[in-house]
């Protein structure tokens, strides 16, 4: 099984490197983490290691990562027309799957944990005053877990859209609207109320709070999965 997985996911790296312009799309892609590792770290200073705008950035940059990348598994397969030749292939369904959505995965969360490291460099390059900046133990952690669960999360709705598009420019924008929605009207809801919410926030347990969150978000994305394993038909997707 690891070996199918594995092959897949050396033929899905492959796709998204050679198709025309991704490279120099994934370079462009990289420079927004690159700028939020340093620039707005730096403009922060050290404290930046116990607060919440790592977090954020844990959240933010993985979905984005995963988000540009998993839509083009299935839907950009169809759209070449290679999805039949794929399906005819001796790979079993779950590594076509799992290889597909592992490498949006490790992409996305790579790129957010180097992005972390080159944080710490930066912080500590620039207010080195002998002591060695970390990330407190909440934040660190947090943003380790958050980082993989997003990114997770993002791979495994991206994988069941992917399945139920005809393009990948389809697939993209699905996953794209039911992560900004949500996130736009937190927002709304937030100024709306802003004096209530400020309140309900300085009640909350933060830690506690990230576990909540992270214990939602696992669920989530493992009833998606599930669900994206279940959709996944060589019979059905052939008559697509």
């Amino acid at each position: 099984m690891m070996s199918d997985v594995s092959a897949m996911m050396w033929k899905e790296r492959k796709s998204i490197l050679s198709f025309r312009g991704s490279r120099s799309r994934l370079l462009l892609t990289m420079l927004s983490p690159l700028l939020l590792a340093t620039f707005f770290p730096w403009q922060w200073g050290p404290e930046w290691v116990s607060q919440v705008p790592p977090l954020v950035l844990a959240f933010i940059v993985p979905a984005i990562l995963v988000g540009l990348t998993v839509p083009d598994s299935f839907a950009g397969e169809r759209e070449r027309h290679t999805l039949q030749t794929l399906l005819a292939s001796r790979l079993p369904d779950r590594a076509i799957l799992w290889g597909k959505l592992a490498v949006s995965l490790l992409f996305g969360w790579g790129v957010t944990l180097c992005m972390m490291l080159l944080t710490l460099v930066v912080l500590n390059i620039a207010f080195w005053d002998g002591q060695l900046i970390m990330y407190t133990l909440p934040i660190g952690l947090g943003s380790l877990a958050l980082s993989f669960l997003t990114a997770f999360l993002t791979g495994g709705l991206g994988v069941l859209l992917s399945l139920r598009s005809e393009t990948a420019q389809e697939a993209a924008q699905k996953l794209m609207g039911l992560i900004l929605v949500p996130a736009i009207l937190v927002q709304v809801v937030f100024f709306a109320f802003q004096e209530r919410m400020g309140q309900v926030i300085e009640s909350i347990n933060g830690p506690q709070a990230l576990l909540i969150v992270l214990g939602v978000m696992l669920a989530l994305a493992v009833a998606i999965i599930l669900l994206a394993m279940r959709s996944f038909r060589r019979s059905r997707l052939a008559l697509i």
